[in-house]
């Protein structure tokens, strides 16, 4: 009887830990955002040139040079609130592991200077409209593939 008790208990810490396993792996995917670049889900990082900031797509964080420290926030610096996102080239870091992208910051920054673009991009989503009460500056090329210029001219 004894024997039957510990097998079961020996099962259940199993299928406890395996349950355990799963959830830490599902919290380490991020989603990326709609306007990410098609074609790369187990990507981490983005490098946006334009705005020299990276972005974190596991924890949907921006990682920007703020008085000389990189921080990490959930929005852009207020500079750049307007910013079309969807307009903006991504460069996708898909040969980065680690927490700090920013170690190669002047790497990049010589690499893939403002006003870079390389292969054409889509985006996951489409922008959102005014409908929606999301910003429009009215810049839509009609293709969603990012060549537009990214300038962020729209008023409030």
């Amino acid at each position: 009887m004894k024997t039957i008790k510990y097998f079961l208990i020996g099962i259940l810490f199993l299928s406890f830990s395996y349950t355990q396993a799963q959830v830490s792996v599902n919290v380490n995917i991020g989603t990326p955002p709609a306007w990410g670049p098609v074609g790369y889900t187990d990507v981490r990082y983005y490098y946006l040139p334009d705005l020299q900031t990276y972005y974190d797509v596991s924890t949907s964080n921006y990682v920007y040079l703020n008085n000389g420290r990189w921080v990490r926030t959930r929005s852009l610096p207020s500079v750049y609130r307007n910013y079309d996102l969807y307009n903006e080239y991504k460069v996708v870091l898909t040969d980065y592991r680690g927490d700090r992208p920013y170690d190669n910051f002047k790497t990049h920054k010589v690499k893939y200077g403002k006003g870079y673009k390389g292969k054409p991009q889509k985006t996951i989503g489409q922008r959102p409209d005014k409908d929606n009460g999301h910003h429009d500056n009215g810049n839509h090329n009609g293709n969603g593939n990012g060549k537009g210029n990214g300038k962020g001219k729209g008023k409030h």
